[in-house]
């Protein structure tokens, strides 16, 4: 794979995540409730965060590896996505946090299973291995929330 086909990737994923903090931001605005509004708030710093990490990548003129796969306990497999709404319960906002994170997850993947080149199918793994790690955080985060007798 040459270094323009990797960036173009890289270059995508950024954009995935602009549109990921937006819509957290747009939730954190729309949201009532204090701890709600917060937490939307520090999900869209989150994949600032990320965009950050992919921008140094982007400009870092290199082919590498930068993620690993991690654990993925699939909850999100599990529900239905929940509508945002003003009045909605933490559970179902990292619920809905979660199910976003399942999306670009899978079409990372997606993108990897389609890629007739190894290294570009790679970069699409490590792409939906970063998109599973901020799903397992959701997951846990709900699994705490949703369900206290757990811990």
């Amino acid at each position: 794979m040459n270094l323009d086909d990797y960036k173009e990737i890289i270059k995508q994923a950024i954009a995935n995540e602009v549109e990921a903090r937006k819509f957290y931001e747009d939730a954190s605005n729309t949201l009532k409730d204090p701890y709600l509004k917060k937490l939307f708030a520090s999900l869209a710093d989150e994949e600032k965060k990320h965009r950050d990490i992919l921008t140094k990548i982007y400009t870092s003129d290199t082919v590498k590896t930068y993620f690993s796969e991690t654990r993925d306990y699939k909850v999100a497999e599990t529900m239905d996505e929940p509508a945002l709404s003003m009045d909605m319960k933490p559970a179902d906002a990292f619920a809905l946090a979660m199910k976003k994170e399942e999306a670009a997850m899978k079409q990372y993947t997606e993108m990897a299973n389609l890629c007739d080149d190894a290294q570009k199918r790679q970069v699409f793994l490590d792409l939906a291995a970063m998109e599973r790690d901020h799903k397992l955080k959701m997951e846990s985060a709900f699994v705490e929330v949703g369900y206290p007798e757990v811990w």
